[in-house]
């Protein structure tokens, strides 16, 4: 028999419990065990029923609900919770996600959707809005651009010639006779460029010159 799912609703609005509670429970796997409206009563009812994911509102009353997030953690990281809340997902969810949440989901969003995110983090991922993603993917690709770009400015001009050489998948004696001078020379530069960018070896500064090279 298959196990059913268990649920605590964390959301100081009674009525949105009750809408909450009557959608997850439509899933005939899925049993909301606890409510709560403070985080002082979920702390209670997470140790009392020890459910399996915590569906968590932001705005608790004067309580903030993302301090229940690292205390859930804590006390049972088993524990997968799903952030739903009217606050900005731009602001909030990745400050919920760094303090163990398993996704964020706006209240706006329909039925459909909040089924696909219990879905999802029921099978041991992360879900988050599809715009939100893209704007972390965007983020990341710049932090990256960012950080190579600041790297390789502390090569001089023909230490860079060498490492773009080395991106385009030539070898020291191609480099060497490309820029006129010797191959012990290239690996004088290597070496440079190496101890600069703090890479221990010439096979990882040059997968890191490729990368660099080809760019986000």
């Amino acid at each position: 028999m298959e196990k059913t799912i268990k649920f605590l609703i964390v959301d100081d609005h009674p009525i949105f419990r009750h809408g909450m509670r009557m959608l997850i429970e439509s899933d005939p796997r899925y049993r909301v065990c606890a409510e709560a409206g403070k985080v002082e009563e979920a702390v209670e009812a997470a140790r009392r029923e020890t459910p399996d994911m915590v569906v968590l509102d932001i705005s608790l009353g004067s309580q903030n609900g993302l301090d229940l997030l690292p205390v859930l953690h804590s006390a049972d990281p088993r524990i997968r919770t799903l952030v739903v809340s009217i606050h900005d997902e731009a602001i909030y969810a990745e400050r919920a996600l760094r303090a163990n949440a398993r996704g964020y989901l706006m209240k706006h969003e329909a039925s459909s959707v909040l089924k696909e995110a219990i879905s999802e983090i029921l099978a041991g991922k992360i879900f988050v809005s599809a715009s939100f993603r893209e704007r972390l993917l965007e983020r990341a690709c710049k932090s990256r651009s960012e950080d190579f770009r600041s790297s390789v400015a502390q090569l001089s001009d023909r230490e860079l010639e060498v490492l773009k050489y080395m991106g385009q998948g030539f070898g020291a004696t191609e480099i060497a006779g490309t820029l006129g001078i010797a191959v012990k020379t290239v690996g004088v530069y290597q070496d440079h460029i190496k101890r600069k960018l703090a890479f221990g070896s010439i096979s990882e500064l040059r997968k890191y010159a490729i990368e660099w090279v080809q760019g986000p």
